[in-house]
């Protein structure tokens, strides 16, 4: 007589060959979204993505059980490049250049990549949850918080205004076949960070 795995036992650990497969496929899967995001925008099908990945739709349900789980995972990792940003800005002796180095990084990263312009405009959730795990409202409010007592910077700006910030840089630099030409995510930027220097 054979006997069958309990549901409660846990499965057999993978092989470090298995291990490896997994990874290489799970990067592989990240970029190739990355790439369709950007191309077509949140539109974009699973089975695209799996294509350009070279890998087949199952393996793409098996690393993410849907599209908003794959999106979250790519505001997570430019999150966390912005988190890691933020870190070293507050290392910087000049509070507001500290402030300006991480509002220019999420400014180039969110004009480079669609997919977390998008999220931050149509999924705020997503964007929410990532800053969470890494404590980025935290380090941008302290980076805040220094260049204000500094002299600086306005008085009345908040960590509650950044979204709509990027929000807008997205919409201002995306190109469309209707609307205003987009502008520079460099002169967005400089033209926001001009309106919050404190009074001479």
């Amino acid at each position: 007589m054979t006997t069958t795995p309990s549901a409660l036992e846990p499965a057999a650990p993978l092989e470090p060959k298995q291990r490896a497969d997994a990874r290489r496929n799970r990067k592989r899967i990240l970029e190739a979204a990355r790439r369709q995001f950007s191309e077509h925008g949140l539109d974009v099908h699973i089975e695209e993505i799996a294509r350009a990945a070279g890998v087949g739709v199952g393996t793409v349900y098996r690393n993410f059980p849907n599209k908003e789980d794959l999106l979250q995972a790519l505001v997570d990792e430019r999150f966390a490049f912005f988190a890691e940003v933020a870190r070293t800005a507050l290392d910087d002796p000049d509070p507001w250049d500290g402030f300006r180095t991480l509002m220019r990084e999420s400014a180039r990263v969110t004009a480079e990549d669609r997919a977390v312009s998008e999220a931050m405009d149509q999924l705020p959730g997503l964007c929410n949850h990532a800053a969470e795990k890494v404590g980025l409202d935290e380090l941008a409010g302290e980076l805040i918080e220094r260049a204000q007592a500094s002299g600086a910077m306005r008085a009345d700006f908040t960590i509650d205004d950044i979204p709509s910030v990027m929000c807008g840089l997205g919409r201002a630099t995306a190109s469309r076949d209707d609307g205003p030409p987009p502008i520079s995510w460099e002169r967005y930027l400089e033209i926001i960070l001009a309106g919050l220097r404190a009074p001479a």
